[in-house]
């Protein structure tokens, strides 16, 4: 298997195919999002866009603040607390409740067995490199699927029906604002009312 290109190229590339569809880079991605797909801080997300270099950083301290941003995101989408989670974690995966939340305050880094069982429990893309990559390396992963699917938007049956009606993202934010996820359920939409229920038969 192919070594991915570096950020630089990714990033390259992508304002390569943004120009080819009129699209600047700043119309398409949005810090915020991807620093919660990638658990890194946005400060650090836009640094890396704009060509800059983040501060260094351990393993041991990726692990520890990626943890712990997931850990918050968590809480804040499920409105659990804490020592829910750490409840739910300890459970889940055979540790104390204790070394739960020492682990996703960032005061602890976990042991390779418990950081292969969030992965799974946080359901994240990349396996353990999502919390060990370097930051450069960790928002490369988050770009290049948009990459692939900018390249070869028949990929990517919204990006296709997109580029055939001639819509950009810009178009949507400006009429509706339709966010693309927005989009994807419409079609979704669309296609239950056309496609028979699993088991079932046209008549």
């Amino acid at each position: 298997m192919a070594s991915p290109p570096p950020l630089s190229e990714t990033l390259r590339r992508l304002d390569e195919a943004l120009q080819e569809k009129g699209s600047k880079r700043s119309e398409l991605l949005d810090v915020t999002a991807l620093a919660a797909r990638t658990a890194l801080p946005a400060s650090t997300v836009r640094t890396l866009l704009q060509g800059g270099t983040p501060p260094d950083d351990s393993v041991n301290d990726r692990v520890r603040a990626r943890i712990a941003a997931l850990a918050k995101a968590d809480m804040t989408a499920t409105g659990r607390r804490m020592s829910d989670l750490a409840t739910d974690i300890s459970r889940r995966l055979g540790v104390s409740e204790y070394w739960a939340r020492q682990v996703c305050d960032g005061r602890k880094v976990p042991s390779v067995e418990l950081l292969h069982g969030l992965v799974e429990y946080f359901d994240v893309d990349g396996g353990e490199a999502f919390f060990t990559d370097s930051a450069a390396d960790a928002l490369n992963r988050a770009l290049l699927p948009l990459l692939h699917q900018l390249e070869d938007p028949r990929s990517d049956p919204v990006l296709a029906l997109m580029d055939r009606y001639g819509v950009r993202a810009t178009d949507l934010r400006m009429h509706g604002s339709l966010t693309r996820e927005q989009l994807e359920r419409l079609l979704e939409g669309v296609l239950r009312s056309v496609v028979p229920p699993e088991g079932g038969h046209d008549q």
